[in-house]
């Protein structure tokens, strides 16, 4: 019950401050996300992150 209501009031402040924030901040944020995910680095580590979770994927089938 405890981390329901933690997680409905982490959510509620999130969003509250948030909405402070604005659209500008917001489009901040995500140019920032989009520039760090077109590194070629962070690019090369999602792509070996996807390749050990087949490799995971395909040994749970197996057993």
């Amino acid at each position: 019950m405890a981390f329901k209501t933690g997680l409905i009031l982490g959510l509620g402040v999130g969003y509250v401050l948030g909405a402070k924030a604005g659209r500008d901040r917001y489009e901040q944020i995500v140019e920032g996300f989009h520039d760090l995910t077109g590194r070629p680095e962070v690019q090369d580590l999602v792509a070996k992150g996807k390749g050990l979770m087949d490799q995971a994927n395909r040994a749970a089938r197996s057993t």
